[in-house]
């Protein structure tokens, strides 16, 4: 029996597809369950369409229970995680809403001259 940590990263097979969420079964017997609430930010109408029987499914250990040897697992998580990873730090600069200011007059020309065109055909 391995020891799972919360937060690390685990690799199956889905052993199973139900409507309130995705079984998986990785090498050495360990089970585990994606619940449908940790499989997406969004609203998950089906589960299929996450994943199929047989498909290899990386997520992340959210709990072990060591006594029954069962996961409860996310995708959402890895989601998450990956955002943070790529997250850019926004820093101010001392231009700060320049170039858009600089270009917000042309916009507006543009605008004015494509309805204007409209009206004409009209």
């Amino acid at each position: 029996m391995k020891n799972y940590e919360e937060g690390s990263i685990v690799n199956g097979r889905v052993s199973g597809i139900e409507d309130y969420g995705i079984f998986v079964s990785l090498d050495n017997g360990t089970t585990g369950l994606i619940h449908i609430s940790e499989i997406s930010d969004s609203f998950v109408k089906n589960v299929g369409d996450y994943a199929k029987i047989n498909n290899t499914i990386t997520a992340q250990v959210l709990d072990y229970d060591e006594k029954h040897d069962k996961l409860k697992l996310s995708l959402k998580s890895l989601h998450e995680e990956k955002k943070k990873a790529n997250h850019e730090e926004i820093v101010e600069t001392k231009s700060g809403f320049d170039g858009l200011k600089n270009s917000l007059d042309l916009w507006i020309a543009e605008k004015e001259e494509e309805i204007s065109k409209k009206q004409k055909k009209s």
